[in-house]
């Protein structure tokens, strides 16, 4: 199938398998265009390749070069308001020197050569920026350390040029094949302890146990460097520098390396889509301008994140960001990025209180096409790098196309977060009772995709953690999560909570499109929200860690969740769910019951809070079936209702069914089976 406009050619439908979209042809043209017209004056500015121009970290900064007669260290810095600048360190007495003074080349670049005794591993430097009517002190744009005086609380850059660079154990990670499973973690609230961990920690204390409950992909939250800790990573200000309050690179690299040999991919949370509002520790106002990297005026202030917003139609800020990406792959090895805030790059009102109702919200005046350009680029760029890397686009507004192959008409994001449902499963449990849940909208919620983009499914994230949400758990228990988790605890309202959180998850993963993902901790019902130290706390770590003491305890009914959830992912994992069509069964809203089919196994949730059926009929193709998981299993904290293992084989009678093959199942009150069909030789 072809289209044509205005002569441009598309070879696959792609998006426009939605007709809806028809009527705006014109405007998804238009902006595909400028997307492609943009990335192909880059390439031929640069040897063909979007590689060359993502250079920004590899011209600026400080930098240790071997020559011939002598090695030198040579430092560069883009600056194009800047009338003056300086190196200020401990040869200084930290003041304004011209033996350390830089200088001011063609396009806005400083740069100086120096003896390569005048830096050494570990020095702490900064930056005297001069401009028309001011100076000030900052961090270098490209600096990849940071770090902060425990004392005086003073963020400076760190000369880091080890003797002996860091020898990868995988030098190229091939990752198996199989269904994408994304443990989304923080290495600083990783530990059980009152404090910030550290990727060392992380890589010792945590990592076994991701792979022990079978993820196959972690996501790293809060990497690049921020200087307030509260801000969860998402007010970066040295976009080049891993946080230096978790460790040395070189121990981000081993764990990057440890999680390799374990086969699981680490993608990293990056966050493009705006930077910290702080002068000194960022690149805010690095040159005396407001507008260097980010848009002038209000629309380079984003309200509500107290942020600034990038102005993505400047070449010096595509190269920058464009660097950034290449750099975190080709340095750390980074299997995949997650992109934060795309929403707010796209809209100029950054889709505050919008709610997205129609096609018209996407195709308006609003729109960014820098920022949309950008993302193409970005997604050109990384694949170019490494074609297996994943990206991940998290975007509360739908905008279409986003996921979609760039041959198709789209951005070319590998995956987009389906970050509907996690709302979705939120607003039952706050507002209806279990009975008033409709089947029919929930089936919708799940499954519901545009087919041009493959997404990620998942029941809670950190969003829903973070402090004023609650978790799954806490809306299903209340305060009742601290006194009744007891195994010798029978109340309705736990056996509740313990029922419903192992169903919520297991009809979220099983009819998940491309992926699924699970926020740390929260696959054992972890039963805090997150609340990063602060003033508002006192600076209490007591939300600011994970408590896997309770997965731990056999006398908990944590430890039951966290084992349904390990046996559900080995499940998902032993059939490759994924790959596999989805065949919705059964729906009766009264009775509460749902059943879905996927490969050679069917899915059955009682959902109803007291009424258990026996001889319930369902429709099967025909065969001998049998059970394999059961959610009402003792040793997942249910209360064993039904034979493990139990086999059935479908019935057939034309005169009582016509012509269906049926299976007839006793399904308890809250629970779910999973029946596996044998094969027939």
């Amino acid at each position: 199938m072809k289209k044509c406009l205005n002569g441009h050619l598309l070879s696959d439908p792609g998006i426009f398998n939605d007709p809806h979209l028809l009527c705006h042809a014109e405007i998804i043209f238009s902006r595909r265009l400028a997307c492609i017209e943009l990335g192909e004056r880059l390439k031929q500015e640069n040897k063909g390749s979007l590689k060359f121009f993502a250079d920004y970290h590899k011209r600026f900064g400080l930098h240790f070069e071997k020559k011939l007669e002598e090695d030198s260290w040579v430092f560069r810095e883009w600056a194009p308001n800047a009338s003056e600048m300086f190196i200020l360190c401990d040869k200084t007495s930290w003041q304004k020197n011209s033996a350390f003074q830089l200088e001011r080349k063609e396009n806005h670049i400083f740069e100086r050569e120096f003896p390569r005794e005048i830096f050494s591993h570990k020095d702490l430097f900064r930056l005297k920026v001069v401009w028309p009517g001011g100076e000030g002190d900052r961090i270098p744009t490209a600096a990849t350390r940071v770090v902060q005086d425990c004392h005086t609380h003073i963020f400076n850059a760190q000369v880091w040029e080890p003797k002996e660079k860091y020898q990868w154990a995988i030098n190229k990670f091939l990752p198996s094949k199989g269904p994408l499973l994304i443990y989304e973690a923080h290495v600083g609230m990783a530990l059980e302890e009152g404090r910030i961990g550290t990727y060392k920690e992380f890589e010792q204390g945590v990592l076994p146990q991701i792979a022990d409950a079978g993820y196959t992909a972690i996501q790293l939250m809060a990497i690049q460097e921020h200087p307030y800790y509260a801000s969860f990573g998402y007010h970066v200000a040295n976009f080049f520098a891993p946080s230096s309050r978790f460790g040395t690179p070189e121990e981000l690299k081993h764990l990057i390396d440890a999680a390799h040999k374990s086969g699981i991919r680490v993608f990293m949370d990056m966050v493009h889509s705006h930077a910290v509002n702080n002068e000194v520790e960022g690149i805010s106002k690095f040159d005396g301008t407001g507008f260097q990297f980010f848009h002038e005026g209000p629309r380079g202030y984003h309200s509500q994140w107290d942020s600034r917003c990038f102005n993505y139609g400047k070449p010096g800020v595509l190269k920058f960001l464009l660097s950034n990406l290449n750099f975190w792959i080709e340095e750390f090895k980074i299997d995949g990025f997650r992109f934060d805030g795309i929403t707010s790059m796209l809209f100029e009102d950054h889709g505050i209180g919008r709610a997205f109702k129609g096609y018209d919200d996407y195709y308006g005046q609003d729109v960014d096409g820098d920022a949309l350009a950008y993302l193409y680029l970005a997604n050109c760029l990384v694949h170019e790098l490494q074609p297996d890397f994943i990206t991940i686009a998290e975007d509360v507004s739908g905008y279409p196309g986003l996921a979609a192959p760039i041959s198709k008409g789209g951005t070319g994001f590998d995956y987009r977060f389906s970050m509907g449902i996690a709302d979705f499963w939120i607003k039952l449990l706050k507002e209806y009772k279990d009975e008033q849940w409709h089947l029919g909208t929930l089936w919708y919620e799940l499954t519901t995709k545009r087919k041009e983009e493959k997404a990620i499914s998942y029941a809670e994230s950190h969003d829903q953690a973070l402090v004023g949400d609650q978790t799954l758990m806490m809306h299903l228990m209340g305060q009742d999560i601290y006194s009744a988790m007891g195994k010798e605890n029978d109340s309705v309202k736990t056996l509740r909570g313990v029922a419903l959180h192992k169903m919520i998850r297991l009809i979220t993963i099983a009819p998940a499109d491309s992926g699924y993902l699970n926020f740390m901790g929260n696959e054992f019902g972890h039963p805090e929200w997150v609340d990063f130290p602060s003033q508002r706390n006192l600076f209490s770590f007591h939300h600011a860690r994970r408590q896997w003491s309770l997965k731990h305890d056999t006398n908990l009914y944590y430890s039951c969740l966290f084992e349904f959830d390990r046996q559900m992912i080995r499940l998902v994992k032993a059939h490759d769910l994924f790959s596999w069509p989805l065949n919705l069964i059964h729906i009766h809203e009264e009775n509460k019951v749902i059943a879905f089919g996927r490969k050679n196994l069917i899915f059955v949730f009682n959902f109803h809070p007291s009424n258990s059926f026996f001889d319930y009929r369902v429709d099967a193709p025909p065969g001998e079936y049998q059970m394999v998981l059961d959610s009402d299993e003792i040793v997942f904290g249910g209360q064993d209702r039904l034979k493990k293992d139990q086999v059935h084989f479908t019935l057939f009678d034309s005169i009582k069914f016509g012509k269906k093959n049926l299976l007839s199942l006793y399904l308890p009150a809250r629970t779910a089976i999973v029946l596996k069909q044998k094969p027939t030789f």
